[in-house]
């Protein structure tokens, strides 16, 4: 049931980049440190850069399990679930990197998510992913669900955020800088967002 591909093109792709959320899933190298999943949305907020990678914005939150997992080992996942139309679940295995804000590739970075305002939302990497396994499977058993609009809490929390202040709040956070296990997170000082050129 399950076809394997060997790049993101086609209906493939338009088919991840149709959707209004995907999930994301990463780990440690230790057996027993903490699986972390996490859901991403936000129209706008992700991009096909080539037929083997795609990136993401990562925005602020109350912890950087994902960019500490990426930064000890880059082993990630990426799905995407049919929540309308035939059923279908996306899944890209591959090896990601988060940039930060500071890098040198974040204005060609940033041309791929010309819709979002990064001030809005406490942008604080982009998550590239280069694709090393790709494949669908059926998604008979995902229920339908209607997509309405995307909530507007994330960007009236965070727009009011200056650099500094931002930089402040994933101080106070317990799994920003480091990691529920102990790893590296985001690194900190928190470098200003680079201005628009």
């Amino acid at each position: 049931m399950g076809k394997s591909y060997e790049r993101i093109e086609g209906r493939l792709r338009t088919f991840i980049e149709s959707q209004h959320i995907f999930f994301t899933a990463t780990a440690p190298l230790d057996g027993n440190g903490t699986v972390n999943l996490s859901p991403k949305g936000l129209t706008g907020s992700f991009a096909v850069l080539d037929e083997l990678t795609v990136a993401y914005l990562d925005f602020a939150g109350s912890n950087a399990e994902t960019i500490a997992h990426l930064r000890e080992n880059g082993r990630i996942t990426l799905m995407w679930c049919a929540f309308d139309g035939p059923p279908n679940i996306v899944r890209v295995h591959g090896r990601g990197e988060p940039v930060f804000r500071d890098d040198p590739r974040w204005d060609g970075l940033m041309r791929h998510f010309p819709d979002i305002d990064p001030t809005l939302h406490g942008l604080r990497a982009i998550i590239v992913v280069r694709a090393e396994k790709i494949r669908d499977t059926c998604g008979y058993a995902v229920p339908f669900m209607t997509y309405e609009e995307d909530r507007p809490l994330h960007g009236s929390r965070f727009a009011r955020e200056t650099d500094e202040s931002l930089d402040a709040y994933f101080h106070k956070k317990e799994h920003v800088a480091t990691s529920i296990d102990g790893l590296p997170g985001l690194p900190l000082p928190l470098p200003p967002l680079p201005r628009e050129t």
